[in-house]
């Protein structure tokens, strides 16, 4: 793998609709738990501004708990936002944030998400991959259905 992951995903929904589904903590939960994993709406925080932070309690299949958390470092509504995450909260977020790109076209919206590779092994990145394509699977369904 290189020095980042890249996805990029054309959902048919308005910039906007893509923005809201990154930008509402009920919209957030959605697809950040996908049908694997629940993450409750209620512990959804985001404080979506520079320098505001976000969180999510991710309730995993097997009973534990994931808390992710970072904070936003950059806020363009509605075409970028960047972040940092963690779910270790002995150690630093990783000081590259993960970028999302949300660009209008004919189709609806390209979104291009880029995580910096940092010190992640290969079998990190491809089930950080994995994750991400999962996300965005349930984001897919959740604007079909709501159109946030």
């Amino acid at each position: 793998m290189g020095d980042s992951l890249i996805i990029t995903r054309i959902f048919n929904a308005q910039r906007e609709q893509v923005w809201k589904a990154w930008t509402l903590p009920e919209n957030f939960a959605a697809w950040f738990g996908t049908e694997a994993v629940d993450v409750p709406p209620a512990t959804v925080t985001l404080d979506v501004r520079a320098g505001g932070s976000w969180s999510a309690d991710m309730h995993l299949p097997e009973g534990d708990t994931v808390h992710w958390f970072g904070e936003y470092t950059q806020v363009d509504p509605p075409q970028l936002l960047a972040f940092t995450m963690n779910d270790d909260a002995a150690q630093p977020p990783y000081p590259e944030p993960v970028v999302v790109n949300l660009r209008q076209v004919d189709e609806g919206t390209e979104m291009t998400l880029t995580q910096p590779r940092g010190d992640f092994t290969d079998e990190q990145m491809e089930h950080m991959e994995a994750s991400y394509l999962a996300f965005f699977e349930a984001m897919e369904k959740l604007l079909a259905a709501n159109q946030p």
